[in-house]
This record gives structure tokens, C-alpha cells and sequence, in this order.
């Protein structure tokens, strides 16, 4: 089947195909679309005249090379698939089924005639062996499940109907959710389903395979309460008072370990506040968020849509797809949703609501952290299907259109 390309992630890799000092190490949620990114790089390289035999393809999670466990049984596979003359180019899917493959992968790039590309499925992937081997020698590429623009364009490739009322199929996309698979199955309930497996295999692989949790009661507890929460305000106090209410005890070092473990296997993601007055970050108050909503979705019964945590997520993983940096702002006793930050000094500022409309006190309150901020950066008021206004200088947009079209924040 012809695999739809995700051109925001092979446009930031592309510069990189041909370049054997430099690993290209591409992560992110079990399945996102990884493995398919790294077929479409190989289609992209046979397209430019790069013969088969040049191209070593090992997917870890397949019968063919399951077994494969060791640094010495991966050596001698790739030896084995080595049979072409001059550069080579590796891809190995889900290498931290593999012990200390640090070493392999850093001899292959020594021998400079390997263009290699390697994919995880969890934090593990870049801390340890890796990170003090080969500093400077890897370039991570982070990958997300589907934005809306990448959602509409894979259902349009795949000849699935489209919604005409933009609005109408952004809804549908936040109960769809952005995991690429889930899109070939036609019925909510075959989604959900999907989604629920996606939640187990990353427990059973990236969690109870990697990490001792004694109690998976509690941590299946803390989980569920996270996800309940995603966008909302917390601190550790405040989880463990929560937990503690609802006749769960747990040690504060405890609920740390289980949360981290959950930002590991990519289950969620933190963002700090930043207090925009201090220029500090406010260490003890942070939001989580979900690297896709299927996972609420899939785990509650409810399927009203709360716009405001939803709206949060949708900008918040969209933004993180364009590379910009994340924080919570506050400004006094006011908050402004995020601060997003690329390169080295370029800000944007961002403040989310699902209308202004018709309440003149919401348009106040939702204008009001944005018009307290006296730089020149840019300032986005984002909701959901209003009629565009002016106010201030701050540009008023509508997510369904804005991430349709794939904009930046400049």
C-alpha cells in the first residue's frame, strides 16, 4: 500500500539522507507513524537512484528479526544485509528492543560508508549510552501523532470523505484523534478500540519491560488521574491531596517516579509556567499534556468535548510538530496560555478560547493577559469558529483554518 509522506518531518530530515557522521534518531508515541516515516525516506532514496541492495531496512518488532536481542546478534544481521559497495543506509526500527546497541550503531558510523537512521518509542532511547557516546553525532527528530492539517491530508489520500464545514470535521478530528492507523476504521467504537490496544502495548513494552512499578493499582490510578486532568493546572501537592481523597496513598517520591515514567514512554508531555514578570519558572505549578487525545477518549465514556483543555492540547502538540519551545505564562494573578519560543529569541504568545463571541466579558478576560504584555513579539487569540475581530494589534485566528494551512506563529 502507497504510504501517505508527512512532509513537516522528511522536509527537516531530508538535508541529513546522505550524511554518515550525523545518526538521525527519530522518536515519539508508539504508533505515530514512525516506521512509516522511515519507509518513505527509502521510497524518497529509490526515487533518486538508490539501488535496493544500498538500503538495509530491520524492523525489531517483525517475526523476521524479533529474536534479534543482543549488541552481537545486531552486528551480525546488519553484516549479514551488508552486500552492497559503497554507502549504505540503515534503518532499524525500534532499536531499544536491542541491550547496548549503543556500541554497534557508533561502530557502523565509524566505518563512514552508513547513512543510518534509528527510531524508539520512549525517552529510554536517548539517555545513557547514547547520549555520552555520541554527543554531537545524532540529531533527534521528534515526531506526533497527525496535526488537523496532516489528518485531512492523509484522509484525502486515502479517498476518505471529508466534511465540507471545516469546523464540523476539526470536531471530528478531536474525537478521531491523530493516531494514523485509526483512521482506516470507519466506526467510533473500531477506533476506540485500536486506541485502547496503542495504551496497552506501550505499557506492556515501554513500561513494565523497562521499570519496577510494585504497585500497578496506584499507577494505574495515578495514569488515570493525569489524563483526567490534562491542561489543568497541578502541583505535586495537589495530585497527592487529590489521590490521598480519593483513598489513595502514595509517597511523594513515588507519584514523581510514576509521572516521569509516564512523560518516558510519551504518554504525556510538561509544561512549565514561566512567570513572565520574574522572567522565572515557577517550579512547583505545571500542566501536563497528552500526546494524543485518543488516549482520554479511549479511556472515558464521557464524549462531550470540553474546548478548553482540548483546545490547549491540539495547540500545544501542533506547535511542538513546528518546533517551537512551550511554557505556561503568568502575568500577575492573570495567565496566558503559552509562550512559545523557536530559535533563540524569537516569542510568540498565545492565549486559547473556544469563542469570544456573543460575552463581552470573555473577550475582555481572554484579551487581557495578551494586551498586559508590552513587548513586540507576536500575540494569537485562537478559538474555534469565530468572526474574525482586531483588537490591539493581537491577531485573532481560528484554529481549524490556521492549522489547516499549516501556519507559523510569527
Amino acid at each position: 500500500m502507497e504510504l501517505y509522506r508527512r512532509e513537516n518531518y522528511l522536509k527537516k530530515i531530508r538535508g541529513f539522507y546522505h550524511d554518515s557522521e550525523i545518526i538521525k534518531v527519530i522518536t515519539g508515541v508508539r504508533r505515530c507513524g514512525k516506521s512509516s516515516l522511515m519507509l518513505t525516506i527509502m521510497d524518497e532514496l529509490k526515487e533518486n537512484n538508490i539501488k535496493d541492495d544500498n538500503i538495509i531496512y530491520i524492523n525489531l518488532d517483525k517475526r523476521k528479526f524479533k529474536s534479534i536481542k543482543t549488541a552481537t546478534q545486531l552486528e551480525n544481521m546488519i553484516d549479514i544485509l551488508s552486500v552492497a559497495d559503497g554507502m549504505k543506509y540503515l534503518f532499524i526500527d525500534e532499536i531499544q528492543n536491542v541491550k547496548d546497541f549503543e556500541e554497534v550503531i557508533n561502530a557502523f558510523r565509524e566505518d563512514g560508508d552508513y547513512s543510518i537512521f534509528i527510531t524508539g518509542s520512549n525517552s529510554y532511547l536517548l539517555s545513557g549510552e547514547l547520549i555520552t557516546k555520541l554527543t554531537g553525532r545524532y540529531i533527534e527528530f521528534e515526531m506526533y501523532t497527525l496535526t488537523f492539517e496532516e489528518y485531512i491530508g492523509m484522509k484525502q489520500f486515502y479517498g476518505k470523505e471529508i466534511n465540507p464545514n471545516l469546523t464540523q470535521e476539526f470536531d471530528q478530528y478531536i474525537y478521531d484523534g491523530g493516531f494514523p492507523k485509526a483512521l482506516h476504521y470507519d466506526t467510533m467504537e473500531d477506533k476506540r478500540t485500536y486506541i485502547k490496544s496503542v495504551v496497552s502495548e506501550i505499557l506492556e513494552k515501554d513500561i513494565k519491560r523497562r521499570v519496577k512499578v510494585n504497585n500497578t493499582a496506584v499507577f494505574d490510578k495515578v495514569q488515570t488521574y493525569i489524563i483526567n486532568n490534562f491542561g489543568a493546572t497541578m502541583s505535586i501537592n495537589n495530585i497527592l491531596n487529590d489521590l490521598h481523597n480519593d483513598g489513595c496513598t502514595i509517597k511523594r517520591e513515588t507519584l514523581n517516579r510514576y509521572i516521569q515514567i509516564l512523560i518516558d514512554a510519551k504518554i504525556l508531555y510538561k509544561c512549565q509556567r514561566f512567570d513572565l514578570k520574574s522572567r522565572k519558572s515557577l517550579q512547583n505549578e505545571q500542566k501536563y499534556y497528552l500526546a494524543d487525545l485518543g488516549f482520554y477518549y479511549s479511556t472515558n465514556t464521557d464524549n462531550r468535548i470540553n474546548y478548553g483543555p482540548i483546545l490547549e492540547n491540539i495547540v500545544y502538540l501542533y506547535a511542538k510538530s513546528k518546533d517551537y519551545e512551550i511554557s505556561v505564562g503568568r502575568i500577575g494573578k492573570l495567565e496566558c496560555d503559552f509562550i512559545l519560543r523557536r530559535g533563540q529569541s524569537d516569542y510568540s504568545y498565545i492565549q486559547i478560547a473556544m469563542t469570544i463571541m456573543n460575552d463581552i466579558s470573555v473577550e475582555n478576560r481572554e484579551y487581557k493577559p495578551l494586551e498586559l504584555i508590552k513587548d513586540n513579539y507576536p500575540k494569537y487569540l485562537i478559538t474555534r469558529d469565530d468572526l474574525i475581530q482586531r483588537r490591539n494589534g493581537i491577531k485573532h485566528v481560528n484554529a481549524p483554518q490556521f492549522m489547516k494551512d499549516g501556519l507559523l506563529f510569527e
